[in-house]
């Protein structure tokens, strides 16, 4: 039987050879022939057999950007964009459907007034949504309601506070469309360049920077982007989320100088305002002696109370970007942002990161001891009797509370609330001698305000 199997196969290789020798075929017609068997088996392949496979379902995802070269598929993309973008902004109300809005819902207000406020029922709340028009479908929910209501014996929400959630979301989306008008790449964020070309346009529109000076909008620009990045790029991307923005107070705060009688204490407060602008570039122009448009580490020794230490100062320009042993503007107002904001996690990690000398991911004894023995001969320069580091150096563990006893990580810095006192400790003369005299300070404060009281 065996042998019967292996003479037929004897037979029909020989059949097959002949057969193949007899091919009359040109060597066109044999690669013709090669390239659509090849092609079937490919196909066959990169799609697979079974018509029921899961890939065969998944909605395509990715879509690859046009490349620079490219140029008639980067004109349709942007084209598209703005189409999409306009849509979108037709979708929002207008000042006439909003005014329209609250004249509705102040007819359908249902007594009894809550204080001053104007109340409205669930039922009202629904026939408003009926009357109000489809662009105003989206915020007559039960959810949106549920948000809204607070303690009312009837059940009842604010007219005001409704109207003010409606706005807020109207801005929100704007301001949305706004920005993304500069997302040159069109990913959802926007790079430094196109953060710029957006405040420089808003400029004109904010009536408490019209004192400013043409000359100054490129510094103005510079010092308003900075905080953006500073806080919300901590890993130096060179870009930030425009939900990230719209996330954060900056924008509220730089918006806020739309108000023509905006008080003089909330123009100090805020970064972004006039005379905020004009001290910190004010303060850099003064620290800089030799008029170079840069800060040497003599020059910014200067900065503040001119009490900072020599050692952490070797840090700065260690660490920071710096040409030819200087410091610019732009390096100059992350430093300034950092030492401002020591309570917030992004101005810890800066500081954090010239403490951590060894790039650790720690501060182990020997660092703490490193920056405060520049504090100790500080002291010494000025008469004082130094301070012993093992009474600090306890203090501050008693005051982090790590999960390690011996290492501070930034995360513990965080944690501990106490971010803000310990680089103060390390770095600054008169950040350890206001620690240091906390208590005296407290009770001087105390006696100023009961001598105030008296004096009413």
């Amino acid at each position: 039987m065996a042998n019967d199997k292996t003479a037929h196969w004897k037979d029909l290789l020989k059949s097959r050879l002949a057969s193949a020798n007899k091919d009359d075929r040109t060597d066109e017609e044999k690669t013709e022939e090669e390239t659509k068997l090849f092609t079937k088996y490919y196909t066959e392949w990169k799609g697979g057999r079974n018509e029921r496979s899961s890939f065969k379902h998944i909605p395509r995802f990715y879509y690859r950007l046009p490349a620079e070269d490219e140029v008639l598929l980067q004109k349709l993309r942007e084209e598209s964009r703005a189409v999409f973008l306009q849509r979108k902004s037709r979708e929002l109300l207008d000042n006439e459907e909003l005014q329209n809005l609250w004249f509705l819902l102040d007819k359908h207000q249902v007594p009894p007034t809550s204080g001053d406020e104007a109340m409205i029922s669930y039922e009202s709340f629904l026939k408003v949504g009926e009357k109000a028009g489809a662009k105003c479908m989206l915020f007559f929910t039960a959810r949106v309601y549920a948000k809204l209501l607070h303690n009312d014996p009837y059940g009842r929400i604010s007219i005001m506070q409704f109207f003010n959630y409606v706005m807020r979301k109207v801005w929100l989306h704007q301001t949305r469309i706004g920005l993304s008008l500069y997302d040159v790449a069109g990913q959802g964020y926007l790079r430094e360049s196109d953060l710029e070309n957006y405040i420089l346009e808003l400029i004109p529109t904010l009536p408490q920077l019209d004192g400013l000076e043409k000359s100054f909008y490129s510094f103005y620009v510079c010092t308003a982007v900075r905080k953006f990045f500073f806080f919300l790029d901590p890993l130096h991307t060179g870009k930030i989320k425009i939900q990230d923005i719209l996330a954060c107070s900056f924008l509220d705060d730089l918006l806020e100088l739309r108000d023509e009688d905006l008080s003089k204490e909330s123009q100090e407060s805020n970064w972004f305002s006039a005379p905020s602008a004009l001290r910190v570039y004010g303060q850099y122009l003064n620290l800089d002696k030799d008029h170079n448009g840069m800060l040497s580490k003599e020059e910014l020794s200067r900065y503040g109370t001119g009490t900072l230490t020599s050692v952490f100062l070797d840090r700065v320009y260690q660490e920071c970007l710096t040409y030819d042993g200087e410091m610019d503007y732009k390096t100059y107002l992350d430093f300034v942002l950092a030492l401002e904001n020591r309570k917030e996690p992004a101005a810890l990690q800066y500081i954090f990161k010239l403490l951590d000398m060894e790039n650790k991911g720690y501060l182990n004894v020997f660092a703490l001891n490193y920056f405060f023995r520049a504090i100790q001969e500080q002291m010494k320069i000025h008469g004082q009797e130094p301070v012993s580091f093992q009474d600090v150096k306890d203090e501050i563990f008693d005051m982090v509370k790590p999960k390690d006893p011996c290492k501070i990580t930034l995360q513990d810095l965080v944690n501990s609330g106490q971010g803000d006192t310990v680089p103060s400790i390390l770095i600054d003369l008169n950040g350890f001698w206001s620690y240091e005299n906390r208590e005296v300070l407290v009770a001087n404060d105390t006696d100023s305000n009961t001598a105030d009281l008296d004096d009413t």
